[in-house]
């Protein structure tokens, strides 16, 4: 019923120094300087008091389903297993599709999304795909929103990539309205989230959203924004005008692409500019496709990444750049469940808040995880 971490220092994501935490069956019923366990029966206590324990991690882009099938059938990419992201420290994950709305569908991503959810995750999803006219599984997208529970928005809306459906601005701003709409009758974040590609137009349309409609910029995020300099550039432009935007954990510059910037060295200098980093959030596009393609669009290898990639990326930011910890966190626990709209279970050491947290020792290497309480090794 109960169950007691001792002493350990707690980042929740902000600095708390040395608490103990008390879970309740799912939820997190105190955060104290000493707790008394011989105030409960049906207690476990856990010493902690050589540890640093971290809220669960949120990963709001993962292809839970598997991504792949550019190369065609032979290039799809397994779906993911709940166990195998739980041991890398995230609790809340947000599945999407991407390139394939055709063999893979919305309501295959529901199916998995509840069966993730069964193995101990938190899940939400976004309706549709690369795809525009968005295909939906009630058949819009504001009734998705509105009755799946689940659906928290709508994504990934693919722009600027030899795959996109190459939609209109008027098309764009028709799929962010219903997105509102939904998201004001549902209470839930309504979120229009967008792929960006290797094209030179690169956020134009979401500037204009932002001067061309009234729709909030809230519903807004586009995703990979590190893929190159010239889109960081636009998206810290972007930041500055009151746009949210999603760094993707994985670009690595090398010889063979020089032009991407690596998550932690993008946080680090807007973290060092002075940047609204409340409106940033770090994802690692899991089981998704990482294809390389010839000029002539013909896919000449495919990899993919798995979710360690997320936490890995943010302890380079830690170690290497000298990003506080508390400031680090922040883009993988706080800031997108405060974009995702589910900060009131989520993203912080809270009492009243779901139990999902994540141990580590002195050098942030994960010993356990606890999500609804319940500990995952």
């Amino acid at each position: 019923m109960f169950t007691l971490l001792k002493a350990a220092s707690i980042y929740s994501p902000d600095f708390l120094g040395k608490k103990d935490i008390l879970f309740c069956f799912d939820k997190i019923a105190a955060v104290k300087n000493s707790i008394d366990a011989a105030m409960f029966d049906q207690i476990e206590v856990v010493d902690c008091g050589d540890k640093i324990i971290l809220p669960g991690f949120i990963d709001l882009h993962v292809h839970i389903t598997g991504g792949g099938g550019e190369g065609g059938f032979s290039t799809r990419i397994a779906p993911a297993e709940a166990a195998d992201i739980l041991k890398t420290g995230i609790t809340t994950v947000v599945g999407v599709l991407g390139t394939d709305g055709v063999t893979r569908s919305v309501a295959g991503l529901y199916a998995q999304a509840k069966k993730l959810e069964a193995g101990g995750l938190t899940t939400y999803m976004y309706t549709g795909s690369y795809q525009v006219p968005v295909i939906t599984l009630t058949g819009s997208i504001q009734s998705d929103i509105v009755f799946v529970d689940k659906i928290i928005g709508v994504g990934e809306i693919c722009l600027e990539d030899h795959r996109a459906f190459q939609p209109t601005f008027d098309e764009l701003a028709r799929i962010a309205a219903q997105a509102r709409n939904g998201a004001l009758l549902s209470d839930k974040a309504g979120l229009v989230h967008f792929h960006m590609g290797l094209g030179e137009a690169g956020l134009d349309y979401l500037f204009r959203m932002l001067t061309e409609t009234r729709i909030p910029a809230a519903h807004f995020l586009p995703t990979h924004v590190n893929r190159t300099g010239m889109l960081f550039q636009q998206a810290c432009s972007y930041l500055q005008k009151g746009g949210y935007i999603d760094l993707t954990a994985g670009f690595i510059p090398t010889r063979e692409d020089p032009e991407c910037i690596a998550s932690y060295d993008a946080l680090k200098k807007l973290v060092d500019t002075g940047a609204e980093i409340g409106r940033v959030t770090l994802s690692s596009d899991a089981y998704g496709s990482v294809p390389v393609f010839d000029p002539q669009g013909k896919l000449v290898s495919s990899d993919t990444v798995l979710t360690g990639i997320l936490f890995e990326e943010i302890k380079v930011a830690i170690k290497e750049k000298g990003i506080p910890i508390e400031t680090a966190i922040s883009f993988i626990t706080k800031n997108p469940a405060s974009v995702l709209k589910i900060q009131k279970y989520k993203g912080s050491l809270e009492p009243g808040k779901d139990a999902d947290c994540v141990i580590c020792d002195r050098d942030l290497n994960i010993e356990a995880v606890y999500a609804k309480g319940i500990k995952y090794s």
